[in-house]
């Protein structure tokens, strides 16, 4: 029998496990904490079906200038920070050329196509439907010049792609919230997306799916790992583990692992907030505010605000400047009640510089995998990414040509 270790208990490790269990593997995930407790815990809980097109680094010089001079809330930076964002950031900007950005967008449209689906199985599965609404998302518009360029790309996406989308006036807007202001533009309603009231319980369905189907699931530290006879061998709470493969699915820290073992590969690291709040108003379908770079989302919790990237230094201490400059936004729309937690949430985003996953074989170690790089879509492409690993390390053909995802563009 074929044995892997996976190193990472997100929605890409979790999900990762399980199609190698599935293929007849004896699986061991590990992470040092409970599965779903990092990144994957902290987003807006929408599995993104509409999302073809991978974020490009904008490169007209006004939207760098509101960047740099902080008048834009999207994204923050820590000045001291910027030394070590430099390298990586040049590339993504590098890469972020109309031409280069369309031949991201068809390989990342490629593991798109499949985001739904493959969530839809392991939904059933994991008997975690009470979760789910399948009714997607609206994308709010506050300047009408906005609202009208982007429709034309929501119309460019459903032409190219079959992505579904309706347009909402102001006050058409107003009757399916009615809770929002009502002299809004208005909005697109992207129609196909699923939205999750609890991001974190859904990849805590999937690793309990996983136990239940006979998958051991340890504490451990991904830094212990090292190279044997028989393979892989890592240090768990349940003493020396050793397997014939191990996968490197630990997001933003990936690349920090891996450089042990000779492969340097660049991340531009995005943190990202967010905070829950109760007792005002709650809404029908998660609303992404555009012009001020933030999410609102209905939780288990309540309202879950997520924030846009802030570069700074992965061990730097919080500083939620664009959480509070969109509650204070968010509460010009809506009552949304008062703060649940006493601080903040936060963790970090793992962008590629090519805007693509690291999948597949790293080339100069025999039975070391990658799955890592998903930018802001690792919860939407987790079981995407995971099945087409599974089909590689199994020996299977892919479901889609795996080419531009390979370790070894690096």
């Amino acid at each position: 029998m074929q044995s892997a270790i996976v190193l990472g208990g997100g929605m890409v490790g979790v999900s990762t496990a399980l199609h190698l269990q599935r293929r007849g593997w004896s699986v061991t995930l590990v992470d040092r904490k409970e599965p779903g407790r990092e990144t994957s815990y902290g987003n807006a809980g929408i599995i993104q079906s509409e999302a073809v097109r991978p974020y490009p680094m904008p490169r007209d010089l006004v939207t760098l200038a509101k960047i740099a001079t902080g008048r834009t809330n999207d994204v923050h930076y820590r000045a001291t920070a910027l030394p070590q964002h430099a390298g990586p950031l040049l590339r993504y900007w590098w890469n972020s050329t109309p031409e280069r950005h369309r031949e991201a967008t068809a390989a990342w449209a490629r593991l798109i196509a499949y985001a739904t689906a493959e969530h839809d199985t392991l939904i059933r599965e994991a008997h975690a439907d009470n979760l789910i609404r399948r009714a997607g998302y609206r994308l709010l518009h506050r300047d009408p010049v906005a609202l009208e360029r982007a429709i034309a790309i929501a119309e460019e996406n459903q032409r190219d792609y079959g992505v579904k989308f309706r347009v909402l006036s102001g006050s058409e807007l107003a009757k399916a919230e009615p809770i929002l202001r009502d002299d809004l533009p208005g909005a697109i309603h992207w129609l196909d997306p699923w939205t999750v009231s609890d991001p974190g319980g859904l990849v805590s369905a999937y690793a309990a799916l996983f136990e239940r189907l006979g998958g051991t699931l340890l504490r451990g530290d991904a830094q212990t790992l090292t190279e044997s006879s028989s393979g892989w061998s890592l240090d768990t709470a349940a003493g020396r583990i050793d397997a014939g493969n191990v996968v490197v699915a630990l997001g933003p820290w990936s690349p920090q692992l891996l450089r042990r073992f000779g492969y340097r590969i660049p991340l531009v690291r995005k943190r990202g907030y967010h905070m829950h709040y109760r007792g005002g108003h709650s809404l029908d379908l998660p609303l992404v505010d555009t012009a001020m770079g933030y999410a609102m989302a209905p939780m288990a919790k309540g309202i879950r605000i997520t924030t846009g990237a802030e570069l700074t230094g992965p061990d730097a201490p919080a500083t939620p400047v664009q959480l509070g400059h969109a509650e204070a936004t968010a509460r010009g729309l809506l009552d949304i009640g008062k703060r649940v937690e006493p601080e903040p949430w936060y963790g970090t985003r793992p962008c590629t510089t090519d805007m693509l996953p690291v999948l597949g074989c790293a080339p100069r170690h025999r039975g070391l995998w990658t799955n890592f790089g998903h930018g802001h879509q690792g919860f939407t492409l987790g079981p995407a990414t995971a099945r087409l690993l599974a089909e590689m390390m199994n020996g299977e053909a892919s479901s889609v040509d795996t080419t531009p995802y390979r370790p070894d563009r690096f």
